[in-house]
Order: C-alpha cells, then sequence, then structure tokens
C-alpha cells in the first residue's frame, strides 16, 4: 500500500504518496499517468491551489494555502491517486447479486451491452452500457464488473443497479433486481 508523508509550511503543505514496486508516475503536461501490472491510468488535474509533481520514486501532492476548502481539495486528489495506484496493482472489482423472486431473469453481456430480460415480466430488455475498460461476467446468479480505475467500474455498477429499480413499488415486497453486494476498496467484515 502507498504509504505518505507530510509536511506542513507556514501558508501552505504538501504530502509525499510513496509509489509501491513496479509502479511508475509520470507527468504528461497536467496530466499524471500512473503505470503498474494490471495497466495504465491517466489523472487529469488542473487546480490553482493543489499541484501534483513526481520527485524520484514518489508523488508530491502540495497545497498553496492551509483553509478548509483548498484542504477538502487535498483530500480528493489525494484519494484519486491512491485509487489509481491501487488499481494499476490489482483490478478493482464489484460484485452484484441477481435477485428475481416473482419472474426468473434473464441477464447476459453482449459486447458493450449488458442486457436485462424478463424483468417482471417485460418483453422489451433493458440494456445497460458497459464503458470501456469495464469487464462484466455473470456467474450463475453473481454478476462481477472489473476495471483497473475505480470509477468506470463504479459507474457501472450503479448504471447497472439504477436499471432494475422501480418508481412506486414497495422494495420489500417486491425484491426483484440486481444488487451491489461488495463494493471495490472496502471490507466487508
Amino acid at each position: 500500500m502507498a504509504q505518505a508523508t507530510q509536511t506542513v509550511e507556514k501558508k501552505g503543505f504538501s504530502e509525499d504518496i510513496a509509489l509501491p514496486q513496479g509502479v511508475t508516475a509520470s507527468l504528461d503536461g497536467p496530466v499524471l499517468v500512473i503505470r503498474g501490472k494490471s495497466g495504465e491510468l491517466r489523472y487529469s488535474f488542473l487546480s490553482k491551489k493543489v499541484s501534483i509533481g513526481v520527485e524520484g520514486n514518489a508523488i508530491r501532492i502540495t497545497a498553496k494555502f492551509n483553509d478548509k476548502p483548498t484542504k477538502k481539495l487535498f483530500g480528493s486528489v489525494r484519494a484519486h491517486i491512491k485509487n489509481k495506484i491501487a488499481g494499476v496493482q490489482e483490478p478493482h472489482t464489484y460484485e452484484m447479486k441477481i435477485c428475481s423472486g416473482h419472474f426468473p431473469m434473464n441477464v447476459e453481456v453482449k459486447g458493450q451491452e449488458f442486457i436485462i430480460r424478463n424483468f417482471f415480466g417485460e418483453k422489451i430488455p433493458r440494456t445497460v452500457r458497459i464503458h470501456d475498460g469495464v469487464k462484466v461476467e455473470v456467474k450463475g446468479q453473481e454478476v462481477f464488473v472489473t476495471s483497473v480505475d475505480i470509477e468506470l467500474a463504479g459507474r457501472t455498477a450503479a448504471a447497472i443497479e439504477q436499471r432494475t429499480k422501480r418508481a412506486n413499488f414497495d422494495r420489500r415486497i417486491f425484491q426483484d433486481g440486481i444488487y451491489i453486494t461488495k463494493k471495490a476498496g472496502r471490507r466487508n467484515e
């Protein structure tokens, strides 16, 4: 896991995020490029308050001010970079469960589409576009959404879950749908 050291100056502050073995980072203009065994991710970031630099085997994030909005922005940038470092080492996976109590629901992946058939007996299938760089697998009643980029994996999993929600139905009775059971980056204990 990436380790961080923080230095505080009078006006601003900075933090170094150490790169694990096998992970490299470089700057291509305002774009941070992080490479690892699972792939490459780019992080485009422009701000007058927070800057990113690569120094040796670490990524340095520097804040120019020590006020609350800058600290929030700093924390967001740090979290994005740590997620990208983790993703290029091991892809992020969301686990989902298919629940069909009233009608047998059929799901499949065709190309860049996730297709849901017979949801509540509907004749027209519901489809969800799968983002580039995301792999979706269906194994029985489980769906696995995997990507190097946690944001793309999360967006795809959320789109699948949203596609099976129904307005004006009591979810305590009509529990049919596809639900996220385990999120990437979180330990379920």
